[in-house]
């Protein structure tokens, strides 16, 4: 199956300049052929190619296909980019395989990387969503700095996963399913204890990901997924 991602499909019936070329010029599809369209925002669509040309790629839309959400609540992951950024890359495209709705950067104390590309993020999470066959395209986020983040009113379960000493439960044992979620996932440097302390005054939860001592870019997969199986 043949998916391609066409945002503003409701209002123009033509596949962005980019699919055009890789429906016409890589897979060299051409006019009747049959293909499937997404607009990231829950709708497949059936359509048929109308014209194919090297620089435009004009469909007719045959049928409107509504997705139902794949899981309950709005789940996002709040992270500080690794300073590898293939790392980064690798957990954009696992979590949106997987499922989530929104990747937020961190600007943290100790992130050792200040700037992120996120429209080279945003074609990984396009590229997923047809890979994966899901219908929505997660929300992606400028880099925010950690104290602003934090303070921004968010209706639903807030968590931080830090490796300080304290009591934390297991991030799994404080979902609750179908409520909004929101992790924190610290650079590899971990968050400042100031951050931490600032975190837990307004109002995040700390939590643990297991015994193990994870990447930056495994903990937020972790806790993607965990996130994803409690709202099944």
């Amino acid at each position: 199956m043949h998916v391609f991602y066409t945002p503003d499909i409701q209002a123009k019936a033509e596949l962005p300049e980019e699919e055009t070329t890789h429906a016409v010029r890589v897979l060299r599809l051409q006019t009747g052929d049959e293909i499937t369209l997404t607009d990231g925002k829950g709708n497949f669509y059936r359509a048929e190619i109308s014209t194919a040309t090297p620089k435009r790629c004009l469909v007719n839309v045959l049928e409107t296909l509504p997705q139902a959400p794949l899981w309950k609540g709005h789940l996002h992951i709040a992270m500080a980019p690794t300073k590898n950024t293939d790392r980064t890359e690798w957990f954009a495209e696992k979590a949106t395989e997987i499922g989530f709705d929104e990747l937020t950067f961190l600007n943290c104390r100790y992130s050792e990387r200040k700037v992120i590309k996120t429209e080279r993020i945003h074609k990984i999470l396009v590229s997923a969503i047809k890979q994966s066959l899901k219908a929505r395209l997660p929300r992606l986020n400028e880099m925010t700095d950690f104290n602003q983040f934090v303070r921004q009113p968010f209706n639903g379960q807030k968590f931080i996963a830090h490796c300080y000493e304290g009591e934390k439960a297991f991030l799994k044992d404080c979902l609750q399913p179908g409520e909004d979620a929101l992790v924190l996932i610290g650079p590899e440097g971990d968050f400042s204890e100031e951050e931490v302390r600032e975190a837990l005054a307004q109002g995040f939860r700390p939590i643990s990901l297991g015994p193990s001592r994870l990447r930056t870019e495994t903990a937020a997969l972790v806790a993607c997924h965990l996130m994803n199986l409690a709202n099944q």
